[in-house]
């Protein structure tokens, strides 16, 4: 029998370890987000794409090696003779020099005798491989300028995806507290639901003995019908904010473990979050985007300077005597664009009043970000003050409503008097439910300011 006791328990306990672990919570559901948020999946990948286009820019510094094999059949007097010369394999008769020894009979002026083998020659292959490496010496900082866009465009990617994660982690956190106060409300409605019930018993007993009306036994019920409709939406927003989390979480949740505690208030200064914003370092991102971009127009003053180098051999079979028939060049080239209208000029001045206009952008960024700070902090401290004042205002509404019930029992108030209590006692939580929500929501919104909790 102890045997089986202990088989029992220790199963029971399996069990209940299992329903706990079906039930997420917040840091739980925050590491699923970060890994399963389908926004933020995309999000990864425009970085991974960022980081693939900011490398074939920076792979430009190391030039291109090149294989190319030609394989062409001809009669076409200038390509066969071209293709004898490229293998190295032309000859005096290649020329001519047979018609030139023995001319035609009659033929009166030697040089004018048109060369049959030259003009006519037999069809021919011509097989070339060749390997060409091409190398930029210099580009007018060029390159150096487009390098350092691509990576910041990286950066700009990834500061898209901390967004993005910042966003998320907010909807995410306000969901859970959120689900906290609706079960907190939803407690209290069912704690007044019970108090009707011991009304609606009470006033059925006065009834039944002559002290009560049965108008006053319909008050009561329409009031519980009241309450009932409320916890009905209640329970309703819950399995919607049931739906929200499985979306943002990307798989089924049935279950949360809602967060016991309220939001403390965040202790950043306003340099702190203007400092840590994402988007003021976006903003002065696309400022150093901006300079590179104008260092980038400017490249094209300087003159550009590339080398190359390259091997090939030719026959008429493919690699044949390739040893005898191969060739070399190597060579550079210096290019400058000394005038084109003024287009460059243009181009560089664009340039600069963008650079300017980016500038203006960032210090607009910085203006706007303080005046929300400074919006949401004042908010903040009305909704503190609206639910202390909301608290003291709930407990004297219970206070009095239990004192009206007590004065019902006796006959010295009307059932109408009570039910008047009974709704200011309601309104009180439901406003104490949205002053919190408020709160809780200006809090989220601060701390989304300053990137905080990821």
């Amino acid at each position: 029998m102890k045997k089986i006791i202990s088989i029992l328990s220790f199963a029971l306990l399996l069990n209940a370890n299992d329903t706990m672990t079906d039930a997420l919570s917040l840091n739980q559901a925050l590491d699923i987000l970060k890994s399963q948020n389908l926004e933020i999946k995309a999000a990864k990948l425009d970085i991974k794409s960022a980081q693939a286009e900011a490398d074939s820019v920076s792979g430009m510094n190391w030039g291109k090696l090149t294989f190319t094999q030609d394989v062409a059949r001809s009669d076409d007097a200038g390509n066969v003779f071209g293709f004898k010369l490229t293998s190295r394999e032309a000859t005096f008769g290649d020329f001519g020099f047979a018609d030139f020894l023995s001319p035609p009979p009659g033929t009166t002026d030697i040089l004018k005798v048109q060369p049959n083998d030259l003009n006519y020659p037999e069809d021919r292959n011509f097989f070339q491989s060749k390997l060409k490496y091409e190398v930029p010496l210099f580009t007018g900082f060029a390159i150096s300028s487009y390098t350092k866009i691509m990576n910041e465009m990286t950066r700009l990617k990834t500061l898209d995806k901390e967004k993005i994660l910042t966003e998320k982690t907010y909807e995410l956190r306000k969901s859970y507290y959120d689900m906290a106060l609706l079960n907190s409300s939803i407690k209290n409605l069912n704690k007044i639901l019970e108090n009707i019930n011991t009304l609606e018993r009470t006033t059925q007993t006065m009834i039944d003995v002559g002290y009560a009306k049965h108008v006053d036994l319909l008050e009561v019920k329409a009031k519980k019908g009241n309450v009932a409709r409320l916890l009905i939406q209640m329970e309703a927003n819950k399995k919607l904010l049931y739906h929200y989390i499985s979306f943002l979480l990307n798989q089924k949740v049935d279950a949360i473990i809602p967060p016991a505690s309220e939001v403390a208030m965040p202790n950043f200064t306003n340099e702190e979050i203007l400092k840590r914003n994402i988007d003021i370092q976006k903003a002065n991102t696309g400022l150093e985007i901006r300079k590179s971009m104008l260092d980038a127009s400017q490249a094209v003053y300087y003159p550009t300077l590339g080398a190359f180098g390259e091997v090939a051999t030719a026959d008429d079979t493919f690699l044949g005597d390739a040893n005898d028939h191969k060739a070399y060049t190597v060579g550079a080239r210096l290019t400058w664009n000394l005038f084109n209208g003024g287009i460059d000029s243009a181009k560089v001045e664009k340039s600069k009043i963008e650079q300017l206009k980016m500038k203006s952008q960032v210090e607009l960024a910085k203006h706007g970000i303080a005046l929300k700070l400074d919006k949401i902090r004042t908010e903040i401290e009305s909704s503190n003050a609206q639910i202390a004042s909301l608290k003291k205002e709930l407990e004297l509404a219970n206070a009095i409503y239990e004192n009206y019930e007590g004065r019902y029992k006796e006959k010295l108030v009307s059932m109408s008097d009570v039910i008047i209590k009974q709704s200011a006692q309601i309104e009180k939580i439901l406003q104490l439910q949205v002053a919190k929500n408020k709160r809780i929501e200006k809090i989220f919104a601060l701390e989304k300011l300053a990137n905080g909790d990821k």
